[in-house]
């Protein structure tokens, strides 16, 4: 007989089990509640939220089959209970991204954030709250759209692992057009944060809508952020409408961890000249006004739209991912207390 092993090691195997069909582990869905060990009796108390039928008994089979083979435990019994998604959910930081008005980037600096970490060995999701436009899915390969039952949903996963929940993987013609009140919206959204299943995550990147809408006041008021990020490209227009967020969310008294110019600037070929397309950048005025960090100014890079507009964003590579990775885990970490 297998000698067995610690409690600490078992747990261990059990979480690396791949779930089939799903792309996830059993330790990156948070499925294991409990493992109680008397002697040679094991007791392993997992959740079937969101699982189908077939899930649960593979998942019946399967555990016990590992403490045999693996662990030396022959006495196996499995309890499933049916959890609520929001007891399995461990999410370590919440970002809020939005913007003052719309086509300044803010989705697609999301989707940029949401890649930089994930290659980082962070754990990251995407939650796409700008329901009527709907753009995240398109900008990533998507292995396994969003599905569940009336338990929860499990979050569509992309090539790299990045899981993202959107309105798109919900309708029947992707090119329809959507048109539902803020009302509406706003519900979906909150049904998004609490019916999906997102397991352990080190980072949960919420794409808002543009501007201050009833859908971004229920995600300011309702779900726990770390801090909101702020997206804008330069020009006088544009700023205006960005003092306005600023003012609105200082007034929800939310923290902004920083922000975000886009589309700063343009290298041209073959020489190092900078050239401002959208006017004069006011980045640093607008992050004393905000009082927060400028994280940083993301140039115009065709590259980088047609790695976009392929779905291939996972694919593109600058040092500029790397650099956001480093600059997002930065302004999330806990400021050190001076000795």
């Amino acid at each position: 007989m297998t000698e067995h092993t610690s409690p600490e090691r078992f747990k261990q195997l059990l979480e690396n089990i791949p779930a089939p069909g799903l792309i996830r582990t059993l330790g990156k869905m948070n499925i294991l509640q409990a493992i109680d060990i008397q002697n040679n009796h094991v007791t392993v108390t997992a959740s079937s939220t969101a699982l189908n039928e077939q899930a649960q008994i593979w998942l019946r089979g399967v555990i016990p089959n590992v403490a045999r083979e693996k662990a030396g435990y022959s006495n196996v019994k499995v309890n499933l209970v049916s959890l609520k998604p929001e007891e399995m959910n461990e999410i370590s930081h919440t970002i809020a991204v939005i913007s003052g008005k719309g086509g300044v980037g803010k989705s697609l600096v999301s989707v940029l954030i949401a890649v930089a970490l994930r290659r980082m060995g962070q754990e990251v999701g995407i939650l796409d709250a700008d329901i009527n436009c709907s753009s995240i899915p398109g900008m990533l390969k998507i292995k396994t759209e969003a599905f569940g039952n009336e338990t929860g949903i499990l979050p569509g996963i992309s090539e790299s692992g990045i899981e993202v929940i959107s309105f798109h993987f919900f309708i029947p013609h992707k090119d329809a057009a959507i048109t539902l009140q803020e009302s509406k919206t706003s519900d979906i959204v909150r049904q998004f944060r609490t019916e999906v299943v997102w397991g352990k995550l080190d980072y949960l990147i919420i794409d808002l809508p543009s501007g201050i809408s009833d859908v971004a006041l229920t995600v300011l008021q309702t779900i726990p952020l770390e801090g909101i990020l702020i997206v804008f490209t330069p020009g006088g227009v544009t700023s205006k409408v960005v003092y306005k967020t600023i003012k609105t969310i200082k007034s929800l008294n939310k923290r902004i961890i920083g922000i975000i110019e886009n589309m700063s600037f343009f290298t041209l070929p073959d020489t190092d000249k900078k050239v401002t397309m959208f006017g004069t950048s006011r980045a640093e005025e607008i992050s004393k006004f905000a009082q927060t960090s400028l994280l940083a100014q993301i140039p115009f890079d065709a590259n980088l739209l047609q790695h976009c507009d392929s779905g291939r964003l996972e694919e593109y590579q600058s040092p500029l991912v790397e650099q956001i990775g480093e600059i997002i885990i930065k302004a999330t970490q806990p400021a050190k207390i001076p000795e």
